[in-house]
């Protein structure tokens, strides 16, 4: 072959190569469609990130909320592998936290009470006697304002809202900013970033209902989780933070090495009949405020493997123990016990009043600031 020739193949095969690549990157793309209507009138909107790999998030504005994750299993065929429902109108009624963006404060203030600046505060007292995900009407029960943040691979969009000072009883007015981006090698990476001008508490997070195999008729009690944690969180009868950070070595709570989740779901155990099985927080090992490995997932009837990242202390594993088939979710079908399970990520549980670990107060002139990622694959 002849300099020539070699010269017009290198320059067919980069012209092919730039194509093809344009042509692969095309395919990450962010649509918008309507999702119906709230109560009062408000029309939602779903906005549909889909990469080029094919891996499809879609999110509402109302509540910041994750409609759906469609992922691949070791076949190619894709499934979404969250629960939620059909319409707005559902999530707006619904009090399962389907997906939703909760806060000001995920998980539970004791009691409702805090004190900050040497001034007692009461929030709403929404599970029982105590606080939980920022109240009646917290995060995922409000609109949000969307902005979609287009990108040749990874497709994301914005969600903002204003939370005014004495909302559900929390000081001072906060802005928060959480960015949603389907990401190349399929994950879904959430940032959020938050301001306030008062003195406050806030600890938002996420709260998916995950099941690998993509079926919601499936248990989750076969797919095999790791957390790694080598302590975690007690709680008392109301499901409150003791105070305490025990080992789990010997104990139901060891996911130190992948395990089935209902391998030890139903021990004789007291904190597994307290929470109802897992509804518990667990230590993450190696806090430093950067981004690490703190669980996986993996379904081996599909071989999805779902990885969580997160620069949290803390890890809530929820083992879906309130799901009891009344509610129909999508597409009609009733989510029965324990057919999905959340992981979120953040600081420790009743923090505001534990002084002793990472604490989730935010002052005026800070920023808050957040990772957490669920990274997709299969095996």
């Amino acid at each position: 072959m002849n300099t020539v020739t070699r010269l017009s193949v290198f320059v067919a095969c980069s012209v092919l190569f730039v194509y093809c690549q344009k042509s692969s990157n095309s395919q990450a793309t962010i649509e918008k469609q309507a999702f119906g209507t709230l109560s009062d009138g408000t029309p939602v909107t779903k906005y549909i990130l889909t990469n080029a790999n094919g891996m499809q998030v879609q999110i509402m504005d109302f509540g910041a909320t994750v409609l759906s994750i469609s992922v691949p299993d070791r076949n190619g065929k894709f499934a979404d592998v969250t629960l939620g429902y059909d319409s707005a109108r559902y999530y707006e009624r619904g009090a399962s936290y389907f997906g939703g963006l909760v806060g000001r404060y995920g998980n539970r203030i004791g009691k409702g009470q805090f004190t900050l600046d040497g001034q007692q505060y009461q929030v709403t007292r929404n599970d029982g006697v105590n606080h939980l995900h920022g109240g009646r009407k917290g995060f995922n029960k409000v609109m949000w304002t969307a902005e979609p943040q287009e990108s040749p691979t990874d497709p994301a969009i914005t969600m903002t809202y204003v939370s005014k000072d004495g909302e559900e009883g929390y000081p001072g007015t906060v802005t928060i900013h959480v960015t949603f981006t389907v990401t190349n090698d399929n994950a879904l990476k959430l940032h959020y970033t938050g301001t306030t001008d008062k003195t406050t508490i806030f600890n938002p997070t996420h709260h998916s209902y995950f099941n690998l195999t993509g079926d919601p008729n499936n248990t989750i009690l076969n797919q095999e989780l790791m957390i790694r944690a080598e302590k975690m969180t007690p709680v008392d009868a109301g499901l409150i933070t003791t105070g305490e950070e025990v080992d789990v070595a010997g104990t139901p709570f060891d996911f130190r090495t992948p395990t089935k989740i209902g391998t030890h779901i139903n021990d004789d155990n007291e904190q597994l009949k307290l929470g109802h099985g897992y509804d518990h927080n667990w230590v993450l090992d190696d806090y430093n405020k950067s981004v690490r490995l703190a669980a996986t997932v993996y379904d081996s009837t599909s071989g999805r493997f779902m990885e969580v990242l997160t620069d949290q202390p803390g890890l809530q594993f929820y083992s879906g123990n309130f799901l009891n088939g009344m509610g129909r979710g999508k597409n009609g079908v009733a989510y029965k016990f324990r057919t999905g399970m959340c992981l979120e990520a953040q600081c420790f549980p009743d923090s505001p009043n534990k002084p002793q670990w990472p604490s989730p107060v935010l002052k005026p002139g800070e920023t808050y600031q957040q990772t957490t990622i669920y990274k997709f694959s299969t095996h």
